[in-house]
Formats: C-alpha cells, sequence, structure tokens
C-alpha cells in the first residue's frame, strides 16, 4: 500500500480483508510503498515517515500478524531501487505511455502531480517489488490490475533476454470488493473526500453518514423504498450481519423504515464495527517500540531475501562484482 496515510474502511475491504486469509495460507510480505507514495503527492510536505507508521498502526490494528507475515517499509530496502534500475533498460517509453492507467491518472491529477519520470515508471518499481520476492500471487485492486500484466510481461522480457528463469509467473489477486462505493456512491478515495477512515471518532462518523444519499426515488417516508439505488443499503450489505439486511430490505421496500433511521442504523453499525479495531490502534499508539521494532524485523527478513534474488540477478545480467549483504560488517 502506499504511504499516504491513515486507511478507510474501503482500504479494508478493497484488500486488507484479503490480506488476513492470505497471511495464514501463504509467506506473506506486506510492503509500505513510500517510493510509489512519492510518484504524485507534494514532495515538500515530507510527510511520508508519518504516514509509513499510521498505516503500520492500521494494519496491526485491523490484525496483521508480524508473526505470519513480513511486514516492511519499501525505502528500507535499498534492492527494490536496484532491481527498478535493471529493469527499466529494457523497458520501452511507448510501452508506460500506452499503459491505460497512466492516461487516466494524468487526466484526473494533471501535469503538477503526474508529470515525472517516476509516475511513468510505476509499473516497472512494481514488477521489481514483486520480483525481488519471486512471489506468485499478488494482491492489487481493479485498477493495478493493467500495472501487473505489464509486470509479469516484463519479467518474461528478462528471462527471456537472459535465458535464464529468474523470475516466476505471477497473477492477480482481487477481492470479493474490489472497489467499495464511498460516501457520495463514486469509488471511496481520499481525493474525493468520501471516505470513513478505520481511526475516525464515532462523531465524525455519525455526521458523515447522516450526510449519505439514499434512494433519490423516494421522496417520502411513506414512498416505497429502492434498496438497490440506495448507497446506504449498499453499506449495510458489507457491515451488517445477513438477517437484519434482509429486514431492512423488507422494510424499506414497504415503506416501513425510513431513510433517516436507516442512516441511523448504519452509523451504530460503522460505530459498533470499528470499535475493537479501534481499541487495538489505542494500544499500539501507546506502545509505538513495539510497533517500529516490527518494522525492523520485517524490512531485515525482506532484505535478506532481496539481497539473495540480487546477487542472481547481478550474476545473470553480468555485473561486477557482488554486493555485500545486509547484514555483514563494515
Amino acid at each position: 500500500m502506499r504511504a499516504t496515510g491513515r486507511l478507510h474502511i474501503g482500504n479494508y475491504f478493497g484488500a486488507l480483508a484479503n490480506w488476513l486469509e492470505f497471511q495464514k495460507k501463504y509467506d506473506c510480505f506486506f510492503m509500505v510503498a513510500d517510493y510509489h507514495a512519492m510518484t504524485t503527492g507534494d514532495l515538500s510536505q515530507k510527510t511520508l515517515a508519518e504516514n509509513t507508521q499510521q498505516i503500520l498502526l492500521d494494519w496491526l490494528s485491523v490484525g496483521i500478524d508480524p508473526a505470519e507475515a513480513t511486514v516492511f517499509v519499501q525505502s528500507a530496502v535499498p534492492e527494490h531501487a536496484e532491481l527498478f534500475v535493471i529493469l527499466s533498460m529494457m523497458t520501452s517509453l511507448g510501452w508506460l505511455e500506452r499503459n491505460p492507467t497512466y492516461k487516466e491518472q494524468r487526466q484526473e491529477l494533471g501535469d503538477k502531480y503526474t508529470g515525472n519520470l517516476g509516475f511513468l515508471g510505476y509499473p516497472v518499481l512494481q514488477t521489481a517489488d514483486v520480483c525481488l520476492y519471486k512471489a506468485t500471487k499478488v494482491p492489487v485492486g481493479e485498477d493495478q490490475k493493467p500495472h501487473l500484466e505489464m509486470g509479469r510481461e516484463l519479467a518474461r522480457r528478462f528471462n527471456s533476454t537472459f535465458g535464464v528463469n529468474v523470475f516466476p509467473e505471477f497473477e492477480a489477486i482481487l477481492t470479493p470488493t474490489p472497489k467499495m462505493l464511498g460516501l457520495d456512491r463514486r469509488k471511496m478515495s481520499k481525493s474525493y473526500g468520501n471516505v470513513i477512515e478505520l481511526s475516525e471518532n464515532p462523531d465524525s462518523i455519525r455526521k458523515k453518514i447522516q450526510k449519505m444519499v439514499t434512494d433519490v426515488r423516494r421522496p417520502r417516508k411513506e414512498d416505497p423504498g429502492h434498496p438497490e439505488d440506495c448507497n446506504v443499503f449498499y453499506w449495510h450489505q458489507l457491515l451488517t450481519p445477513g438477517e437484519r439486511v434482509k429486514e431492512i430490505e423488507r422494510d424499506c421496500k414497504g415503506a416501513i423504515l425510513s431513510c433517516w433511521d436507516n442512516k441511523n442504523a448504519l452509523a451504530d453499525r460503522v460505530i459498533a464495527w470499528l470499535e475493537p479495531i479501534q481499541r487495538k490502534r489505542r494500544e499500539l499508539e501507546a506502545n509505538l517500540d513495539y510497533v517500529n521494532d516490527v518494522a525492523r524485523k520485517g524490512i531485515a527478513k525482506a532484505r535478506e531475501v532481496a539481497a539473495k534474488t540480487m546477487d542472481e540477478v547481478r550474476q545473470v545480467v553480468g555485473l561486477w562484482g557482488k554486493i555485500d549483504s545486509p547484514t555483514a560488517a563494515h
């Protein structure tokens, strides 16, 4: 995940829910992508370190377990930048410029935030992130699928160029909810201002939900509702137990449940759902030494794996010498 600060409910359903299952079944590497965050942000703000810590707090508070998965920070593993440089040498400029995600974000964000080499080369750095750990499965959002397909082709190109299968084939894995709708029924995104953060306080949650647009085809309470068109009902389907969802759908269609009462019920549900996550976060905030230790141990493990891969890459490419391992004395 890019180091853009505190996470929101969309991040949970779009990624973290998947990660919690994956860490039980796979050897997982979960990376705070602070280099990637630099490709579109205002670098003068110097918020990357703080944003990184906020993400680590959110990950651990929802249940990411450092005993089961490797949790680390991208910039602390210099092999990411090294492999990015090598893979860039076999990446055509036209190929990157034809990336549909690149075109869309250029139009949406403008030249100020996307007119840099780092943004253009985002898929190459992402490929390095994956290939360093010889990953075979990559959990990504729907908007990252074009990047990942480019990465698959780039890994094949590397293997074909040097006649050695250094990097295995990898595939994308999407969650059942790859794009969660925000408060305004657009994709939930900080840039749209339509999010509820995992650490948001109850008063703020309630105020935001009370402003949500419901069923526009139901101007009065006595009119039958259309739950399929209501954003509040969409959120209930994600957060509310199934039997209660059926009751809400029935009462909405039968003009028994008002939109106002329905929004209050959703606010209660969101606050209750977030309570154990926020309680765990408060415990972690009181013990930041533990959080930092988790990151340090994860970085050490990631560097060990990444250094081994880069030794192999340097040998295959034909670069001179072997760089000291991260654990070597200086």
